[in-house]
């Protein structure tokens, strides 16, 4: 059989191979880009295809085949990787390996620096960080708005400073951020 030939065969089987897909995907969209993932991997392994057997029931099984493969993938993907733009600190502690001495001494260290914060910089640093927009901050506490972000950078910038202990090098020697939440 040419390539022409098995070529025209598989496409005579596509509108039934549509039909089985729809059966596992309950998609039409996912049934045909099933049907179109069969085709293509039946061109490509056609050499694998015996002339004389069942055509019909050997895209079959490749169509199953892929169906399975790609319905694992997704299941694995669904149950063991997060697709969320926020993460929790509950799947942190799940996916992360903790060192719970180390990050104990380092909140130590963070909450001895914001209690060294002067008062008037420490409550909207505190009010910033726990997700009050800057607006909410000058309402709540009455300061003008600008002053509450002079304030929120003179803060992280004192906290920086006292916190300096944490920073680290890069594979060039240079400083870079270590990560904890003062950055901004």
């Amino acid at each position: 059989m040419t390539e022409s030939e098995f070529n025209n065969s598989i496409n005579e089987h596509s509108a039934a191979l549509l039909t089985h897909a729809l059966r596992f995907t309950k998609d039409e969209g996912d049934a045909a880009d099933l049907v179109q993932d069969t085709l293509i991997k039946a061109i490509r392994f056609r050499e694998s295809y015996r002339e004389g057997t069942n055509l019909k029931g050997w895209l079959y099984t490749i169509l199953r085949n892929t169906f399975l493969n790609t319905f694992r993938k997704e299941k694995f993907k669904r149950d063991n990787v997060t697709q969320t733009d926020e993460i929790t600190s509950s799947q942190l502690s799940n996916s992360a390996s903790t060192n719970l001495a180390e990050g104990s001494f380092v909140m130590n260290d963070i909450r001895k620096a914001l209690d060294m914060l002067p008062e008037m910089y420490r409550t909207p640093f505190v009010s910033y960080f726990e997700g009050y927009k800057y607006q909410e901050i000058a309402d709540t506490t009455g300061i003008p708005l600008g002053t509450v972000k002079t304030r929120i950078h003179m803060a992280r910038e004192m906290l920086k400073k006292f916190l300096k202990i944490y920073k680290l090098k890069d594979g060039t020697g240079h400083e870079k951020d270590s990560g904890l939440p003062l950055a901004g």
